[in-house]
């Protein structure tokens, strides 16, 4: 089964995409309003890890897909299928709002692995898209050794970590 033929299957069956991505802001619309205040303890807080991650993971894969659909492939955004292309990218956003009401995501255990995991996404794209719009192909990198390749690939990393870092920083010394 190909990815697509998989995202095929998801979009003929909406109704599972539907209640999953429906029920997860929902859990956290009730435990918001079930522990106000408290989203910093204990239970609440890896009740929260836990949303965050059943939305995020599946929101990144469709924030990333639509980026390569739109920017490689030409895609028209009249095309894009509402169910596996704008139901989780809606869902996350949802249920990171709701969360954040109740509690700093600062405080969620593993809230930071999932910037990192961002960056390096963005930062993959950016250096992909860098190559494809400079016309750049990889036999041009043949006569330079790869590590000068992959070196390039992490100083653009570690650049963005790190101003990712300072621009945060900056803001939670503002609070």
């Amino acid at each position: 089964m190909t990815l697509k033929e998989f995202f095929e299957l998801l979009a003929e069956n909406p109704a599972y995409l539907i209640a999953y991505f429906a029920l997860i802001p929902l859990t956290a619309f009730i435990a918001g309003f079930m522990g106000k205040g408290e989203g910093h303890l204990s239970p609440w807080k890896y009740l929260y890890s836990t949303l965050i991650y059943l939305v995020c993971v599946p929101g990144i894969l469709a924030v990333t897909l639509n980026v390569y659909l739109f920017l490689f492939e030409k895609q028209s955004v009249f095309t894009s299928d509402v169910y596996t292309q704008i139901i989780p990218i809606v869902s996350m956003a949802a249920t990171l709002l709701l969360i954040r009401n109740n509690v700093a995501l600062d405080s969620i255990p593993g809230f930071g692995k999932l910037s990192g995991l961002v960056m390096m996404i963005f930062a993959t794209l950016a250096l992909m898209w860098g190559l494809d719009r400079t016309n750049i192909h990889i036999i041009a990198f043949t006569r330079m050794p790869f590590y000068y390749v992959l070196l390039v690939f992490l100083v653009i990393l570690f650049g963005l970590r790190f101003g990712w870092s300072r621009l945060f920083a900056g803001q939670k010394q503002a609070r």
